[in-house]
């Protein structure tokens, strides 16, 4: 019994190590210019507070000189029952490391909807998926105590089948399977 106690607490402990923000993995030799353009979130793990519910599109752009924005676009509900399409804006600040970036973003209603986050690209092929994650607060034993990831995908309709393992293992990397939601497009905010 006391073997099956010990076994027990070495698995919990090795797992916290490896939900430990310090030590996600991240894309190994980010190219941020093959990254720019449009991408469809299809798929969310949400942070505390407001947040872009459904229909979330991101447009990323990167200038000759490597400095990178993104504009995206999302329904919200505000004030308990105001539906709209937050329209946000963000500048993305190179670190060290090509595929962590610091993100700072204002949104519609600013005083809701800013921020300033690490913002890291997970994995992508460039062209079907890319895993986006933030911890937005680390917790005492270096887990994340409050953060957000997207999945999203090239195409409208959604991931490709050959690209859902590999999500699927990502999810697993960031300790998040299991609490993402889907994010549908119903083209609230095309209009926009």
């Amino acid at each position: 019994m006391l073997f099956l106690f010990a076994s027990l607490c070495l698995l919990a402990t090795c797992w916290a190590q490896d939900c430990q923000v310090a030590n996600i993995p991240v894309m190994q030799n980010f190219d941020k210019f093959r990254y720019g353009g449009t991408w469809y979130a299809v798929a969310k793990k949400d942070p505390v507070g407001l947040f872009l519910l459904d229909n979330v599109v991101a447009d990323m752009k990167v200038a000759e000189d490597g400095s990178m924005t993104a504009q995206a676009v999302g329904r919200v509900i505000i004030l308990n029952n105001w539906e709209m399409c937050a329209n946000m804006f963000a500048t993305f600040e190179d670190t060290p490391d090509p595929a962590k970036f610091k993100m700072k973003y204002w949104g519609a209603a600013s005083y809701l909807q800013t921020g300033y986050d690490d913002h890291w690209v997970i994995d992508t092929d460039y062209e079907n998926y890319a895993v986006h994650y933030s911890c937005r607060e680390v917790d005492y034993d270096g887990t994340c105590l409050d953060g957000y990831s997207f999945i999203f995908s090239r195409h409208p309709t959604g991931l490709r089948p050959e690209d859902q393992k590999i999500v699927t293992q990502r999810k697993q990397d960031l300790c998040l399977l299991g609490k993402y939601r889907r994010v549908p497009h119903t083209g609230f905010c095309e209009a926009s």
